[in-house]
């Protein structure tokens, strides 16, 4: 391993800051595919084999990655088209972005996402298909690009003749707009946008990108920080088993300032070490490498794979070390009780829809989301971006990760929900600022799950199977009312004025009787009779306030105000009403910006504050409110029931 492979990819860090389509796992050269396609529709799904074979131009052209029903996309049709059909050119110029020109290396081609099912071929080969609208996936198409022998002196010969050559990438992307058993979260079924829903996101609308690897190569690594004991695991899997060991170094550092490095050999396609932090062992300063909204310390990683054959792999990665759960009616961060400042966050874009602008628009929504005064976001109804999710982590914002719903109860649903749902936590798990796990919204997708015994196995089965995967997070069953099993009790109240708000949690007697009862929202709140483990309660939606509808006659909120000061004394009044709560650990406001029909958000749909930020920041900080309960207790903590702890 040389110093040169070390740097070229650290440097790939600060290079790739927030732009790397997968920030967890960088290399130093990569080729985004992103720009103009060729674009059609197939609304009677009869381009088939034509399509591969056609030769002449696609009618229309599109932006890559917007989808075709935001204007961003040059298309701007919102309609139903079931199927859809993209075709670009790959030169040599985007093999070259990505690093290609040496005998034995691969090329893979990556896609971000693409709703909801995609086939994909490379010069009329096909390469594959995948299901599922919100998750990565790629191909090796090396052996599409090389026609010649494989290795040495002929492969490199072959390489330098397809320096002139081109071949043609077409993608097959199928988004039924009427199946309900997809999961799609906000995506309207009907026409057009009504009640909460949105427009449709269809075909790709994530990055689409290439990249150069060797033939033993990291596919995946994932970090599980141990916070008492100040170790790390770290788990590498590799794209397929070597044919002898490899050797795996690992360097660690913060802010520039080396804290370990570890070689290791691998012969398994997927091992797990722990890597012991030594500095951890000063128990008194332990706490300063910690990652904490307040503190958004990282710990950056260089990987670097070596084969006995002479190929070598380096990737950038990072992690940060916290730990995350409840305990005694707190949710904990770092074994501290931590109270939740929350807001609800669509991640939807006028232009865009659910694909973000840009690099530069989720760095900024993570930014103006702490500026506002908040320290965790609820992203609702969509898996995002991960490039969000990075920022995120750099900048210091907590994160429930929320899956994207389906709309009927069958079979398919419940298979299609749970392959996707797993890709996903498999995807983020690393991710610091997750630490929230959410599968179910409102019984979305299990309507009937009081009385159909099939659904509420299904909920209590995503608690534990999440569980399984990843035991460090909690996870919250059904977020709103109908609660199976669950980590946190979430309660959702849009009550339209803070007396009326305050009053359900005024107390713990209050609480209990709700928990134990009838929610705010007309639902029974806990389905099954198990015992507290501490769960804290938190009202994980409230507010809503729309503020001057009239100039947008079909939008609406749970309550409205129609002039600036009415609007902010009714923000402070629902707000005061939770942070006064001396039970409540947390709360999640409604909503982060407006969307489509629902002006509710505190910003408008262009990202501009409805109040001056340090109003807004005021009124979620809970300036000039008694919060010294959310720092309780140490004192001896009131139970609620005769057996049990606050729930």
């Amino acid at each position: 391993m040389t110093d040169t492979v070390l740097t070229a990819a650290a440097e790939a860090a600060s290079e790739a800051e927030g732009t790397h389509p997968r920030p967890q796992l960088r290399r130093s050269a990569w080729a985004d595919l992103g720009g103009t396609w060729e674009f059609a529709y197939d609304d009677d799904r009869s381009g088939g084999s034509s399509w591969l074979r056609a030769a002449g131009p696609f009618p229309r052209t599109i932006t890559v990655p917007f989808p075709p029903e935001s204007p961003a996309s040059g298309v701007g049709d919102p309609g139903h088209h079931p199927v859809l059909w993209y075709r670009r050119t790959l030169g040599w110029d985007d093999l070259e972005r990505a690093g290609w020109g040496s005998a034995g290396e691969r090329v893979l081609l990556h896609f971000g996402a693409v709703d909801y099912r995609a086939e994909v071929w490379l010069d009329g080969h096909l390469l594959g298909r995948h299901e599922g609208g919100h998750t990565p996936f790629s191909f090796d198409v090396t052996d599409r690009l090389i026609t010649g022998p494989a290795g040495g002196a002929q492969e490199r010969a072959v390489i330098g003749a397809a320096r002139g050559q081109r071949w043609t990438l077409l993608v097959r992307a199928e988004d039924d707009p009427l199946d309900v058993a997809q999961p799609r979260g906000k995506q309207d079924w009907q026409p057009e946008p009504h009640g909460i829903w949105y427009h449709r996101t269809s075909g790709i609308w994530q990055p689409v990108w290439l990249e150069v690897v060797p033939a033993v190569h990291v596919e995946r690594v994932g970090w599980v920080p141990d916070v008492p004991s100040g170790t790390v695991a770290l788990t590498v899997e590799l794209s397929q088993r070597p044919a002898d060991r490899v050797t795996v170094t690992v360097e660690l550092a913060h802010r520039g300032e080396p804290l370990e490095r570890v070689v290791l050999e691998q012969h398994e396609p997927r091992a797990t070490t722990t890597i012991t932090l030594a500095r951890q062992r000063n128990g008194q300063a332990h706490e300063a490498l910690l990652w904490s909204p307040e503190a958004p310390n990282l710990v950056d990683a260089t990987i670097t794979v070596q084969d006995p054959l002479g190929g070598t792999d380096a990737v950038v990665s990072y992690f940060g070390l916290r730990s995350v759960g409840v305990a005694g009616g707190h949710m904990m961060l770092n074994d501290r009780p931590y109270y939740v400042r929350a807001v609800l966050e669509q991640g939807y874009w006028p232009r865009t829809h659910l694909a973000a602008p840009g690099d530069d628009a989720l760095r900024h929504e993570v930014e103006v989301t702490k500026a506002l005064g908040f320290n965790t976001v609820r992203l609702h109804q969509k898996f995002e971006d991960p490039r969000y999710l990075y920022w995120a982590d750099r900048l210091g914002l907590m994160v429930w990760s929320e899956s994207a719903s389906v709309y009927e109860f069958s079979p398919t649903a419940v298979e299609r929900m749970t392959r996707e749902w797993l890709d996903v936590v498999r995807r983020d798990a690393s991710h610091p600022s997750i630490v929230t796990w959410v599968p179910l919204n409102e019984s979305w997708g299990v309507q009937h799950i009081a009385h159909d015994p099939a659904q509420l196995d299904w909920a209590r089965a995503l608690y534990h199977l999440t569980k399984a995967v990843d035991p460090t997070r909690p996870v919250i069953t059904n977020d709103g009312w109908e609660h199976a099993d669950s980590d946190v009790w979430t309660v959702h109240d849009y009550a339209t004025t803070g007396p009326a708000l305050a009053a359900g949690y005024a107390d713990r007697t209050a609480v209990r009787q709700m928990l134990d009862g009838i929610g705010p929202l007309g639902r029974r709140m806990r389905l099954l009779d198990l015992p507290d483990r501490g769960q804290p309660v938190i009202v994980s939606e409230f507010g809503g306030v729309s503020y001057a509808p009239s100039s947008a006659p079909t939008a609406w909120g749970y309550a409205t105000a129609v002039e600036a000061e009415e609007f902010e004394a009714l923000l402070r009044s629902l707000f005061t009403a939770l942070q006064s709560s001396p039970v409540l650990a947390g709360f999640c406001y409604t909503q982060l910006t407006d969307t489509l029909q629902e002006a509710n958000g505190l910003l408008d749909v262009e990202r501009r504050p409805k109040l001056p930020v340090s109003t807004l920041r005021s009124i979620v900080l809970g300036e000039g409110v008694d919060t010294s309960a959310h720092r309780r207790p140490k004192r001896p903590v009131e139970r609620v029931h005769p057996d049990a702890p606050l729930p």
